[in-house]
């Protein structure tokens, strides 16, 4: 009896150790991904990317949250909300939710929260998001005026309500951003840039910080506390930082993570043959951000040259082979309703043209440069096929930089660099997404594009109902942005590629977001 004891102790003791879906200690599974990079912080307020934004959807809930199954927004902190007639005002019920230390949060508390992204010295890389709804707030974010300029309020405890600077149509989905975040004030004032630390954690999704074991791993378990702590299946999730596709590809086939969302470029086509490649349409565009401050990029007739000078249906063919579709516009082509469609094309005639009529005939006198990257096989492999396009094409040199995220994201902060690669997710199911950065002085314009045109444009559309009309000069702007200025250069707009076993695996959905919520996961019986 004693040994058979002791067999099982040791078995319970593996199962909890060891991941990959294993049970633990028979109160759920544990379930590991491969999260692609080291994310810049937890603080909701100082993040921008995608690998953040999966870790803060398990730390974190807004007054709207995501539904796994369409990506789009769903009751979240709040528990209803009601419109204006105009749509200038939006009403929030708020659920009567604690954080997970116990303490209430109320209306006042998203009040404060919202302020402290605003705020010019928290110096929020999202801080511009807000002002693109909320009346006020850029005023206040600019500087230009103190809080009381923002139009939110707490009319109680448990109501919240909001003044926008124009009929919307997507707010609720908006509202499910890390820069709409509610944040624990309390925590924030008890312990300073120290409040996201494991043993100061403090917040309000459906789990809670357990461990950050930085450039290694980080892990979240339920935050018993969470208002909706019943649908919290899984007892323990792990987000692995891991830059290399072929590392995280190879730990996929090996068991030893249950999801990954990148496939190396050179295993596409064997992932494709696997039950488990999840591959499906994206709401994002692979793009090159060029400095337009920097000369000879500053002249829109080089931008130009360089769009229209190598083969995007080549480069998705031969380089990406994951189904992504060339880019000839900035908007992605699956924007529902958008009357988007193609605003140039790749032509090697015309690029030398405009390059010969800015000055530099056959690329004689253009000045070697560098392509920046965040660190990925894959964005090495297309920065070398375009690098070697226009040398061949155009008679340009350039070098190849990468950099690892944090840094990267920095270096594009500061605007310095040439050209850039980047890539944009829709924040929400709405063409302003894809343009509303590109304002003049926008926190989010790293390539410093400037068009008085375009910026009356967007503005426009802000002000408009949902119609046709609105979506149209919509268009406009991208007209402006693109077939004009060029103000970054399209490459391809993606798929998602993530494998996962669905077999395995419930409550995880394809969807045009790609958003995933580890609250919904769960391991089928």
């Amino acid at each position: 009896m004693k040994k058979l004891l002791a067999v099982l102790l040791c078995t319970l003791v593996l199962m909890a150790v060891f991941p990959g879906g294993q049970k633990d200690g028979g109160s759920g599974a544990e379930f590991v991904m491969g999260n692609g990079a080291e994310p810049e912080a937890l603080d909701p307020h100082l993040i921008e990317g995608v690998p953040e934004h999966r870790i803060y959807m398990s730390l974190f809930e807004g007054l709207t949250t995501i539904d796994p199954k369409t990506g789009g927004p769903i009751p979240g902190l709040a528990e209803s909300w009601e419109r204006s007639e105009d749509g200038l005002q939006y009403t929030f019920k708020l659920r009567k939710a604690v954080w997970s230390d116990g303490t209430k949060i109320t209306a006042q508390t998203v009040v404060d929260s919202w302020l402290r992204g605003m705020n010019p010295d928290t110096a929020s890389p999202y801080a511009w998001f807000p002002n693109m709804f909320v009346k006020g707030a850029e005023e206040y974010n600019s500087g230009k005026a103190g809080p009381e300029a923002v139009q939110i309020r707490a009319l109680d405890d448990y109501t919240f309500q909001i003044d926008l600077i124009g009929p919307l149509p997507y707010v609720a989905d908006a509202l499910t951003h890390y820069s709409f975040a509610v944040v624990p004030m309390h925590a924030i004032e008890k312990y300073g840039d120290e409040w996201t630390l494991p043993e100061n954690f403090v917040g309000n999704g459906p789990f809670v910080l357990e461990e950050w074991k930085p450039q290694e791993s980080l892990s979240v378990v339920p935050n018993e506390k969470y208002w909706d702590r019943d649908a919290v299946k899984l007892s323990r999730a792990t987000y692995l930082p891991l830059e290399d596709d072929n590392t995280a590809y190879n730990m996929y086939l090996n068991g030893e993570v249950d999801m990954i969302v990148e496939v190396p470029l050179d295993m596409v086509e064997q992932a494709e043959q696997h039950k488990d490649y999840q591959v499906a349409p994206y709401l994002g565009t692979y793009y090159y951000l060029v400095n337009n401050e920097r000369p000879p990029f500053d002249d829109p007739r080089v931008r130009k040259a360089l769009a229209l000078g190598f083969d995007r249906k080549e480069l998705v063919t031969k380089v990406s082979k994951g189904g992504e579709v060339p880019a000839y516009s900035f908007v992605p082509t699956n924007m529902p309703g958008f009357p988007g469609g193609e605003l140039f094309s790749d032509n090697l005639a015309e690029a030398k043209r405009l390059l010969a009529e800015a000055g530099f005939p056959d690329g004689k006198g253009f000045p070697k440069f560098e392509i920046l990257y965040n660190t990925s096989e894959g964005h090495k492999k297309i920065a070398e096929y375009i690098q070697q396009a226009w040398a061949e094409n155009l008679g340009i040199e350039c070098d190849l930089f990468n950099q690892e995220w944090q840094t990267y994201l920095a270096t594009r902060r500061t605007h310095d660099f040439a050209v850039a690669r980047a890539g944009w997710i829709g924040d929400y199911t709405d063409p302003n997404t894809f343009l509303d950065m590109f304002l003049t002085g926008s926190a989010g314009n790293d390539g410093l594009y400037s068009n008085p045109a375009y910026d009356e444009a967007v503005r426009k559309a802000a002000t408009m109902p949902d119609s046709e009309a609105r979506y149209q000069v919509l268009r406009d702007a991208e007209t402006y942005f693109i077939k004009e200025d060029m103000g970054v250069l399209p490459i391809y707009f993606y798929v998602s590629q993530n494998m996962i076993d669905t077999d395995k695996w419930g409550g995880w959905y394809t969807n045009i977001r790609d958003y995933h919520p580890l609250k919904a996961v769960y391991l089928k019986e």
